[in-house]
């Protein structure tokens, strides 16, 4: 069993952030491989829903908590489903890398990301998967910070730049290790 966890903040006011492609790329995963709805679960801290992915059982987690205490939820889960480190991926935004990149790594991340932070804190390590959705996108000499930048609303022209569709391959290839 893996654990798939997509990082965003609960709420209408964030769904099309950019600090929210987490979530999208979750709930995208969840159309694609025909999973039920997501439920939310008090004691879980998140929304959760099933699916099977090349044979292997997958469970879909968006944390409830806010970004910056995902960390908590994260824990809760991997101990509720008793996962290993190695066996989750925290699909979330990054600002390193350009609009529309994807990389999935072990063990790195962002510079900075809080929501990473909160998680490596809750886990006391860095020894899980990430699935890094590239969100820069921003032009000229004077850009607005990234704290602002990542609560924006993402454009049209940006949500097609993030074909999630071309992702699916990357992560099918972690089933074959």
């Amino acid at each position: 069993m893996k654990l798939f966890i997509g990082l965003g903040n609960p709420g209408t006011e964030y769904s099309r952030t950019r600090h929210n492609v987490g979530f999208m790329f979750i709930d995208f995963l969840a159309t694609h491989y025909s999973a039920k709805p997501f439920q939310y679960n008090k004691k879980l801290l998140s929304q959760t829903t099933e699916t099977v992915i090349n044979d292997h059982k997958i469970i879909l987690a968006k944390p409830q908590t806010y970004m910056n205490e995902s960390g908590r939820a994260v824990f809760v889960l991997i101990n509720f489903y008793k996962i290993k480190q190695e066996d989750i991926i925290v699909f979330h935004d990054d600002l390193d890398i350009k609009l529309g990149t994807f990389k999935i790594q072990k063990g790195k991340g962002p510079r900075v990301h809080n929501g990473i932070q909160s998680i490596e804190k809750a886990l006391t390590s860095t020894n899980f998967w990430r699935g890094r959705i590239g969100i820069e996108h921003r032009d000229g000499p004077e850009k607005i910070s990234g704290k602002e930048y990542v609560l924006q609303m993402l454009s049209d022209e940006e949500r097609a730049r993030l074909d999630f569709e071309r992702y699916i391959s990357e992560i099918e290839v972690l089933f074959q290790k």
